[in-house]
């Protein structure tokens, strides 16, 4: 049941509630929050976790961007004095204003229509994020948890994966919502890395090159590379550029973006 009763959901900010007890209690268990955590709720909705959330630590911060649900949420917990409501679209939030003496620790159901970039706007913060535990669209899950040769490797894989551990952890049916929506979810926990084996001495080439070597996924990476051809040589690269590229890995891209960075040094 949701906490701040009825509310209709609006198709324009993708909302779908989440109403399933079980369902609830799983994801609180999988974030485990504990008194002092600097937690961040994005799109707390009808209230299903914060209520949980701020039983577990009096110290919360929700980002809602519909307005009839902030109102209702500023009245519901008015007398919760940790709790703290940002009205805005979490896309222009400046989540490293929000890190305090500790680091954030995100929860949110995304709405599907924005998930994929608002990640990608969290990336930007993960050296004050602790960890991230989302509601997504199970498909988009699956592409961020994707290894080298799968259908659903790419561009998303890579980028999520040369930053944060990914894992899934349980799947959450459409009854789960309401309206329900008609794709499966999941639950996924992003775990930035404080250190990794190889890493991107041009973050933003490494990007680019990513981004690039997908344009076309049945081509070789010779075909995608061709635009990077009047800027670098691509013929002494010590890899083998007729391979397609979900066949590489997370650090072969990071190696092949140092290698084209080497010659401009």
């Amino acid at each position: 049941m949701s906490e701040l009763g009825n509310h209709r959901a609006r198709k324009r900010f993708g909302q779908n509630f989440l109403v399933d007890e079980g369902i609830i209690d799983r994801i609180i268990a999988a974030v485990n929050p504990k008194p002092g955590d600097n937690l961040v709720e994005i799109g707390p909705g009808q209230g299903a976790l914060t209520g949980r959330l701020l039983a577990a630590n009096p110290s919360l911060v929700a980002i809602e961007l519909d307005r009839d649900l902030v109102q209702l949420l500023a009245a519901h917990y008015a007398h919760e004095p940790g709790f703290k409501l940002i009205e805005s679209d979490a896309l222009k939030v400046d989540f490293s204003e929000l890190a305090g003496p500790g680091p954030l620790r995100v929860v949110g159901n995304l709405p599907y229509n924005i998930s994929t970039p608002l990640i990608f706007h969290l990336l930007d913060y993960q050296t004050v994020i602790h960890d991230m535990h989302f509601m997504l669209q199970r498909e988009v899950v699956e592409r961020m948890a994707a290894t080298p040769g799968s259908k659903t490797y790419g561009r998303l894989s890579i980028m999520v994966q040369y930053l944060c551990r990914v894992d899934l952890l349980f799947l959450v049916p459409p009854e789960s919502f309401a309206p329900a929506p008609k794709v499966e979810s999941a639950i996924v926990r992003l775990t930035p890395r404080n250190s990794r084996s190889v890493s991107a001495a041009n973050p933003k080439l490494f990007e680019q090159l990513v981004a690039m070597s997908f344009q076309q996924r049945r081509k070789t990476l010779r075909n995608n590379l061709k635009p990077f051809a009047s800027r670098y040589t691509l013929d002494n690269l010590n890899i083998d550029l007729g391979r397609r590229p979900e066949t590489l890995s997370v650090d072969e891209f990071v190696d092949l973006s140092n290698q084209l960075n080497a010659q401009h040094a």
